[in-house]
């Protein structure tokens, strides 16, 4: 008696397909030698979890599909040293870094593309393949002309660096690992293999070399990998994947879920079976990775009505969406409620041809079968029938909701530098300056900051930026204003630098404490109100000019402007001189091919005095004058009554006075000087006075015979 058997979801394949499909003969497949038990394919969890052992399994990629992948070769880590001095009196700073160039194998077939990668669950490049950190990457698609990569073969010679022909890899070249705990990150790349949706049949025939077939399977799916044991347990997550079934052709197996045209037999029914209903899944689930969920696990439900309580559970290692994962569901429970009836026939030695995995009629019943096992004896062909099912159309179904990784584009970086004065708190002794950073796209963290003083031959590294600054340039010109009222009148127009950059109005309280001051060309001016007008456009209002000792002029449309909050600029304590022109170079994670560089050069007005205020001119009975003034501080910000402080080591003023007679320099340590008869009886007297700081001088305020300039 010769026995032939083939399962409905598997148990046809093997070991690898060429040896099993090598054991068939007399065009029969034996179930001993192609369904061994412990076979395993594809699982959910396999190509989330990044490996690096030795005799891994790649899987073989297909469509569009999220995997793990395996790391194939790594560097130590590598140590990067930087030092920032220090200023007056205190040591340099030593900062260290840490970076890793390793590269992962992703398929053990060719490749189109890498879309986004994940480095512990957070996006690392996102889908416009902007890098998220810093690194280099190359990809190797996996041809078979493909040379070894250049850094590995640098680092183990390039007489034995492999080129893993046939093998799709990606090398990451110095990524930074700050962000990932100085640690190489678990990272997961979404592979594009084939472009567009991928049939079960063209994924069956490609894994099977030839010995599995697939014909007529237009089955959609959005990504597969093939992985598992043997091939047979692909094949049988395949099967899973379009309710299909196996048959052996010739000296292969195809893989079918649909009938051309059944045998028709001519057979006598033996015995009829039917199942009772508990006996069928109540319900059925479908876990699979959803395309919509960044490729997370998502899980589709059916159920019935009826008797019985048991759930199945279908996990199916590809990416589905929502709406064919509920079809499949739904597919699945119905063809486990028909397959509940059954059948066995007799039919005499011409039915001697049929097998399992056939698709018969018997006699006038017009309902399809498929054969499952089939025995001979004595000439007499005895077959096992169930009902042939087909699957249903996809539906509607919600694929739940998720936490995505953002994905912001980092862009560019921008880069303003200025002098910036004191916030008040100490009186610097050596001229400072601001560095205010962003990017002209969402996703800009921070940049790396040098400096240098000799034209860009040599550049000294000054740490890193703070939060990005809210920078932009004015989109209409600002007429000049007047330092010593509100300007209820005038606003300011702004186009900031994209539109995840957002203003806010402040009231008087929050002004007196220093909320939205804004750097206008080298105009320091605070708005109290905030207005967006369009995307990335804002209207100022109820603006105070001429703040913090600056001057309160006209500016043209395009001058930059960049909010002046300290917690954002970075002010570092370096050695720098008045007249010394400074380059800064920022250099962000979208400014790898080259830094974002800008300059200034250095008028002092950060360690200057402000100049006085409030001069006048008083007239004496001898025919004299007597000149005065208000002192100013860069320490003192507010419109107080009382005395401001100092914040210079003396009070000193130099007076220049200008008359018929010449020209009298003097200096005084009080805020006044007397003019002579003599010098007054001149047809015009001018009177230049500047404070005298610890470290420069302030501007020189001019009064003329009375004539405040």
């Amino acid at each position: 008696m010769a026995t032939l058997v083939l399962t409905t979801v598997g148990g046809v394949i093997g070991g690898p397909v060429g040896a099993a499909l090598g054991a068939i003969a007399g065009q029969a497949v034996d179930a001993r030698v192609l369904a061994p038990k412990g076979r395993q394919g594809p699982r959910l969890a396999e190509l989330k979890v990044q490996t690096s052992s030795y005799g891994t399994q790649i899987p073989k990629v297909f469509g569009r599909m999220r995997v793990a992948g395996c790391v194939i070769w790594a560097t130590d880590l590598i140590e990067q040293r930087g030092t920032t001095r220090g200023g007056k009196g205190q040591g340099s700073t030593t900062s260290y870094s840490y970076a890793a160039s390793f590269a992962v194998a992703l398929s053990a077939r060719p490749i189109t593309a890498v879309g986004r990668i994940w480095a512990d669950g957070k996006l690392l490049r996102g889908a416009a393949g902007d890098w998220k950190t810093q690194t280099g990457f190359r990809l190797h698609r996996g041809d078979e002309a493909q040379m070894p990569d250049p850094l590995v073969a640098s680092a183990v010679g390039g007489e034995v660096a492999p080129a893993h022909r046939g093998i799709a890899y990606a090398v990451f070249e110095m990524l930074q690992l700050a962000d990932f705990g100085n640690r190489i990150p678990s990272l997961t790349f979404e592979v594009i293999a084939d472009e567009g949706a991928v049939s079960v049949g063209g994924i069956a025939r490609a894994i099977g070399g030839g010995a599995l077939l697939g014909e007529g399977l237009d089955d959609p799916v959005h990504g597969f990998a093939a992985s598992g044991d043997t091939v047979a347990g692909a094949a049988e997550t395949l099967a899973s994947l379009c309710g299909g079934w196996f048959a052996a052709r010739g000296r292969g197996v195809m893989l079918a879920n649909r009938v051309a045209a059944p045998i028709l037999l001519d057979a006598r029914t033996v015995s009829r079976t039917r199942q009772p209903i508990d006996r069928v899944p109540a319900s059925v689930e479908v876990a699979h990775y959803d395309p919509a969920r960044d490729y997370q696990i998502g899980v589709q439900r059916a159920v019935r009505s009826g008797a019985g309580a048991r759930g199945e559970e279908l996990a199916v290692a590809a990416a589905l969406p929502a709406s064919q994962a509920k079809a499949l569901a739904l597919s699945t429970l119905l063809g486990r409620e028909r397959m509940r009836e059954a059948r066995q026939v007799a039919a005499d030695a011409r039915a001697i041809a049929v097998q399992p995995g056939d698709a018969v009629r018997v006699g006038d019943d017009f309902r399809v079968w498929r054969v499952t096992r089939s025995s001979v004896e004595a000439m007499r062909l005895s077959l096992d029938l169930v009902p042939v099912t087909t699957g249903v159309a996809p539906r509607t179904a919600d694929a739940g909701q998720v936490l995505f990784s953002a994905d912001s584009v980092v862009g560019r970086s921008v880069v303003a530098v200025f002098e910036v004065p004191p916030t008040g708190e100490e009186a610097w002794t050596r001229p400072r300056i601001a560095v205010a950073a962003a990017g002209d796209a969402p996703g800009w963290r921070q940049a790396a900051v040098e400096v240098s003083r000799d034209n860009g031959a040599t550049w000294e590294p000054l740490g890193t930026t703070a939060a990005a600054v809210v920078m932009g340039v004015t989109s209409a010109a600002v007429r000049r204003g007047s330092a010593t009222l509100i300007d209820r009148a005038g606003v300011v127009e702004v186009a900031l630098l994209h539109d995840g950059m957002v203003l806010q109005s402040a009231d008087a309280a929050m002004r007196a404490r220093g909320a939205n001051l804004a750097l206008l060309g080298d105009e320091v001016i605070q708005f109290a109100q905030a207005v967006q007008v369009a995307p990335a456009r804002w209207r100022l209002s109820l603006l105070g000019r001429g703040m913090n000792g600056s001057v309160a002029q006209a500016h043209a449309a395009g001058t930059r402007f960049g909010a002046l909050d300290r917690d954002s600029l970075l002010v570092p304590d370096v050695a720098l001189r008045i007249g010394e022109r400074v380059r800064v170079g920022v250099r962000g994670v979208g400014d790898v091919d080259r830094p974002v560089v800008a300059d200034t050069t250095l008028t002092g007005r950060s360690v200057a005095p402000l100049a006085p205020v409030h001069l006048r001119w008083h007239a004496l009975a001898d025919g004299g004058a007597r000149v005065t003034w208000v002192r100013r501080s860069r320490l003192g910000w507010r419109w107080d009554d009382g005395d401001v402080p100092l914040g210079e080591e003396r009070e000193r003023y130099r007076v220049a006075v200008t008359s018929a007679l010449g020209t009298r320099v003097l200096l005084t340590d009080e805020p006044a000087t007397a003019v002579s008869r003599d010098e007054c009886a001149g047809a015009r007297v001018r009177v230049a006075i500047s404070q005298v700081g610890t470290v420069a001088s302030s501007p020189e305020v001019i009064i003329t015979r009375g004539n405040q300039s």
